[in-house]
């Protein structure tokens, strides 16, 4: 493995694994939060935000976590590991509300300098629809990955992650 895109729902422990797996293999990781957000909580334009990960997948190698539905078959198409952290809503909900306690009034370390930590209706929201909306999508375009040779991993809970991790350090 030496590209390997991570994606789930928010809340997820996307970040957590890529700098986990960063450690272990040494590959740089890029999180997709800290690249598209601008101070203030600006969002890149869409043609800066497709070029911009369009350079990011030509390298070598790399970890990229992140979402980003609209630009997710740029990644999956360059990926040779494809990792869905497809965990329960509850789970994800109760870890984001978790963050957003640990980093008030801050910026996580795998945020966009001017982004400090925030929490809204909106966000929860989306956690909460997230495995309705946009879980038969990722579904759908890992299946598409996978018939084109990416080799497609979905774990399915904390413990299930913590194994893996395991399985990568041996």
């Amino acid at each position: 493995m030496k590209r390997i895109a991570i994606i789930g729902s928010p809340g997820a422990g996307k970040s957590t694994l890529a700098r986990q797996l960063g450690e272990i293999s040494g590959l740089p990781v890029f999180h997709l939060d800290r690249l598209f957000w601008k101070p203030g909580w600006i969002q890149s334009p869409k043609p800066l935000w497709i070029a911009l990960q369009s350079a990011l997948v030509a390298q070598d190698s790399w970890i990229i976590d992140g979402n980003y539905g609209a630009t997710l078959q740029i990644r999956l198409a360059a990926a040779d590991t494809a990792i869905f952290l497809d965990f329960p809503r509850y789970l994800c909900l109760g870890q984001a509300v978790k963050r957003a306690w640990q980093y008030r009034g801050t910026i996580r370390p795998d945020m966009a300098p001017g982004c400090p930590e925030k929490i809204d209706r909106e966000f929860l929201r989306y956690i909460w629809r997230f495995p309705a909306y946009e879980r038969p999508n990722i579904l759908s375009q890992l299946r598409l990955a996978s018939e084109q040779g990416t080799s497609v991993i979905q774990l399915t809970g904390r413990q299930q992650m913590t194994q893996y991790i395991k399985t990568i350090e041996r």
